[in-house]
């Protein structure tokens, strides 16, 4: 199908115009006889007047036509309708508008090229109902762009996949007529959201003069409108989507500053507390190596065997061989185990007298001078269950007995490991060896039996 032909003694006539676009009549080219010298503008091979059975008039190529690009085209008449609503739209809308023009090289060929009258601008109006890939209209609006064409796709399909990928529209039949049904859009409150519909004639009087252009949005398209690539605004929603990005930003820089100023005071409140707890806690280790010089110079007899009775526990010594290990620190169990000071946990000292790390304290005595001596120190506890216990403990009281700076945890217990089976016998569980029996040498005297219950109680 085709609208143009080119008559030998008229020159161009045009099937859709009642006068042909030279004073002569219809039935002038159709059924005359002899026929009417008609030639495709683009092969001059002959052509025929036809009437679809729509009553759509057009021009048909005469059989074995050479390669021709409208001879191969095989457009459909919905196609060549969607072409005949443009061109009418683009007259309305005052400018000059013409059916399937093709450049001076050859390389494209518009649907509608509507023109200005006083020759300033020319943009191509192309009706695409049949798929296309994206990357080929893009192609093809390139080649246009290139001759100072600008263009904009037109379909009235439900979703168009390349719809914003080039300068386009999706167009809706109403009883008013054809709409613009998307990709004409407007800017509120953060967001993009499609403009009510409007006549097609109405939207090209827009573009044509500038009230509308092609913008790239920047903010998101809101529902239900998907989002596009490319849309068409008026410029003062692109003026106001650019204020939003500038107070949105000019909000995160002020979002910015104010963290960074509470993170600095921050830094400034935890160097103060550093500060403070450093005096604190240099105060209790020394009052805490002066309790433990004092016991290690006069121990008592019950010191000396609650003493040996703590050197015979297996979690003391694990705990003295783990920090070996793992801190390389030589430690060993501290004559001032019973001070209250340590929560009822084993103190370890280093070679220097200076308190490392304490064993298995007891969750309900951290407080007072305890609860400012274990600050920051290392708390080692047999088994995971039991340092998970403390620190719930400690945590989930009614006034929590957890300083600022925390304390270090760990526990001595070494990894379960997996007792080997036999072949084709599948066990996931794992065993661990049962700790053997705390070895309690028996009491000399009534007296020393009281103080193995007393560090029974502690430890």
């Amino acid at each position: 199908m085709a609208f143009r032909a080119v008559h030998a003694e008229w020159g161009t006539v045009f099937a859709h115009l009642p006068d042909l676009g030279c004073g002569r009549a219809w039935e002038a080219v159709w059924k005359a006889r002899p026929a009417a010298p008609l030639a495709c503008p683009e092969c001059l091979h002959p052509v025929h007047a036809k009437v679809s059975r729509g009553g759509l008039r057009f021009f048909a190529h005469a059989p074995r036509p050479p390669h021709c690009e409208i001879a191969l085209q095989g457009e459909s008449e919905a196609h060549h309708l969607l072409k005949l609503e443009l061109a009418g739209a683009a007259r309305d809308a005052g400018a000059h508008a013409e059916l399937e023009v093709r450049s001076a090289d050859g390389s494209w060929r518009a649907d509608v090229l509507a023109t200005d009258p006083a020759g300033t601008w020319r943009m191509a109006l192309e009706a695409q109902l049949s798929p296309i890939t994206a990357d080929h209209i893009t192609a093809r609006t390139e080649r246009m762009l290139a001759d100072g064409v600008t263009s904009c796709w037109f379909s009235d399909r439900p979703r168009p996949p390349w719809l914003g990928a080039v300068p386009s529209l999706r167009l809706a039949a109403t009883d008013a007529g054809l709409m613009v049904a998307e990709g004409l859009v407007k800017f509120a409150g953060g967001s993009w959201f499609a403009a009510p519909p409007v006549p097609v004639a109405e939207f090209l009087r827009w573009a044509f003069t500038g009230k509308v252009e092609q913008h790239t949005p920047l903010c998101p398209l809101g529902y239900p409108q998907r989002q596009l690539d490319r849309v068409w605004t008026a410029p003062t929603y692109v003026a106001a989507e650019d204020a939003h990005l500038v107070e949105v930003r000019r909000r995160e820089l002020e979002r910015e500053r104010l963290l960074a100023e509470q993170r600095a005071k921050e830094v400034r409140r935890r160097a103060e507390i550093d500060a403070s707890n450093a005096v604190s806690r240099a105060e209790a280790l020394e009052l805490a190596a002066d309790a433990e010089e004092q016991a290690r110079l006069a121990p008592s007899g019950a010191a000396e065997v609650s003493h040996h009775v703590l050197g015979m526990n297996r979690g003391v010594r694990r705990a003295i061989a783990y920090l070996a290990e793992e801190f390389g620190i030589a430690a060993e169990i501290g004559w001032s185990s019973f001070d209250p000071r340590w929560a009822g946990g084993t103190p370890l000292i280093a070679e220097d007298g200076t308190p490392v790390a304490v064993v298995d304290p007891v969750a309900f005595l951290v407080k007072g001078e305890a609860f400012r001596l274990l600050a920051g120190m290392l708390l080692l506890f047999a088994t995971p269950d039991d340092m998970k216990r403390f620190d719930r403990t400690t945590r989930g009281a009614r006034k929590p007995r957890v300083p600022i700076d925390g304390w270090k945890m760990k526990y001595t217990e070494p990894e379960p490991r997996a007792v080997p089976v036999a072949d084709g016998v599948a066990d996931t569980k794992t065993r661990t060896r049962r700790p053997a029996d705390r070895p309690c040498p028996r009491p000399a005297d009534a007296g020393q039996a009281a103080s193995f219950r007393s560090s029974d109680r502690l430890i």
